[in-house]
């Protein structure tokens, strides 16, 4: 099973933008996409909504719960 960061780096990715175009649309500091993306820690869920509402996926997929 993919980690939450494995998720998001590849969501990211596929969108085709960087570390510092997503932390500025979550408004989070770039470092903090890096830490999630080595799951050295992990969103709280108001940003783990934004990143659902961003890539338009469901939370569920975001915390492992389906494919």
């Amino acid at each position: 099973m993919e980690s939450f960061g494995e998720k998001l780096r590849y969501l990211r990715q596929e969108k085709n933008i960087n570390q510092i175009r997503l932390a500025k649309e979550l408004d989070v500091g770039k470092s903090i996409i890096s830490l999630w993306e080595q799951n050295k820690c992990e969103p709280t869920l108001s940003k783990l909504v934004s990143i659902a509402k961003f890539f338009n996926v469901s939370i569920d997929y975001l915390a492992g719960l389906e494919d």
